[in-house]
């Protein structure tokens, strides 16, 4: 219902975008613009509970591969090929195709399974809306020793990697590579690797189970920031320049795989909105604090040897797996006997 309602006023905000007049920026400017953003994040956490609710955990890795690749080639076509189009056919007919592709997924989700209806037990049962859509949600948590540890795994599983990201496009730019070839091969063949290593590291999921795979592929994800650290430290090469973007693409795509299907593992069906609207904020701190010091950092120490410390702020995080481990166990053990 949230996903179909959401999907619906998109739709409208969009064929409602070229009437507006962005020059003037009135208040109704502003407040379709706002409607659209609020749409838009509700429909992603309305997916996550959906995709949470409808699949068992065997299921995650593989459809978290499927998820990275739609999100990836949606960032294409909303982007360059969208304003690709608005330059030949013009804005308004633009924005009426985008609202045309958001009334056929609006209908397509119409069609999709329903998730089983999740009863709420114990005391949550004759909760408050607030205690059962927040409270119970986060006590679920909270009230479980070692979440913490949890949390710090969250921040830190793709810190390397959220670390090294700010810093390859400088990187490519000092190197004096042109605009073209910048945006031919982090920008183009990095997306398909990246692609290709999320339906890989999804597969493997699958098969081997989320903890090996985090732990797996989690070391490869770390490792293949060395590229760009050997990259950085030899003088400079083409060839190296090129593998070090598509290894780096490649394994990012692998750890994100198994990562995104253990913080879907982690959630209660019953709460699934709540609980992974909080830990994909609790991800996404990670890029902010990542962000606000990879350039300081760079300029004092040089790109070689931040690009080896990025390998190395990867490495906590696979350490505290066998702590994330149990705290698992031990939480679906409660769980049952509650």
């Amino acid at each position: 219902t949230w996903v179909v309602g959401c999907q619906l006023l998109l739709t409208l905000g969009l064929l409602a975008l070229p009437v507006l007049d962005p020059s003037r920026m009135s208040g109704v400017v502003w407040a379709t613009l706002f409607a659209l953003a609020v749409c838009s994040a509700t429909q992603d956490i309305a997916i996550d509970a959906y995709t949470i609710e409808l699949l068992d955990e065997a299921e995650m890795g593989p459809a978290n591969g499927i998820r990275v690749t739609a999100y990836r080639v949606a960032l294409i076509c909303a982007g360059g090929l969208f304003v690709a189009l608005a330059g030949l056919i013009g804005w308004p007919a633009a924005f009426g195709i985008a609202a045309i592709m958001m009334a056929l997924c609006c209908l397509l989700s119409c069609r999709m399974p329903h998730a089983a209806p999740q009863p709420v037990a114990g005391a949550a049962a004759g909760a408050s809306p607030l205690e059962r859509g927040v409270w119970t949600p986060l006590e679920q948590f909270f009230g479980h020793p070692g979440f913490f540890t949890v949390m710090l795994f969250i921040l830190t599983f793709k810190l390397g990697d959220m670390s090294l990201g700010p810093m390859v496009r400088p990187f490519w730019v000092d190197r004096q590579f042109t605009p073209l070839e910048i945006g031919a091969v982090p920008g183009t063949l990095g997306v398909v690797a990246t692609i290709l290593g999320a339906l890989l590291g999804g597969s493997l999921t699958a098969r081997w189970g989320i903890f090996r795979a985090l732990l797996v592929l989690g070391a490869a994800q770390a490792a293949s920031n060395l590229v760009y650290a050997l990259a950085a430290a030899l003088p400079p090469s083409t060839p190296l320049m090129y593998a070090a973007s598509i290894v780096e693409s490649f394994c990012g795509g692998l750890g994100t795989a198994p990562f995104l299907a253990f913080l879907m593992s982690i959630c209660d069906k019953a709460h699934a909105a709540t609980q992974y609207a909080l830990l994909s904020a609790l991800f996404g701190l990670t890029r902010v604090v990542a962000g606000t010091f990879s350039g300081w950092v760079t300029e004092g120490v040089g790109y070689a040897a931040y690009f080896s410390l990025t390998f190395v702020l990867a490495w906590p995080a696979l350490l505290l797996l066998p702590w994330v481990r149990r705290w698992t166990v031990a939480r679906a053990g409660g769980d049952r006997r509650d």
